[in-house]
């Protein structure tokens, strides 16, 4: 019986853990589906009309989650460096 009741047990912990993820998708999918400020769809129009030299037509505008964006610009940061070798 004990077999029966750790399988119930890992069971309902699973169901639990489901639950948990079901809610934190739910709020992500929430926070992505929220408008994105006027101001901010400006700022995006100058700063790709800047860098292009005319003027472009933002399409779309997604909010990005994680570390990605983060990472890569310290990695182009980074490899800004100049390293001196030897004399």
């Amino acid at each position: 019986m004990s077999t029966e009741q750790e399988l119930l047990a890992a069971v309902r912990e699973l169901t639990e853990r489901v639950a948990a993820l079901e809610a934190e998708v739910a709020a992500v999918r929430a926070r992505q589906e929220q408008d994105i400020p006027e101001e901010v769809v400006i700022a995006i129009s100058a700063a790709v009309a800047s860098f292009l030299g005319h003027r472009a037509k933002v399409k779309q505008v997604h909010y990005r989650t994680g570390q990605a964006w983060a990472q890569q610009g310290r990695v182009a940061v980074q490899g800004h460096r100049i390293i001196h070798g030897a004399r």
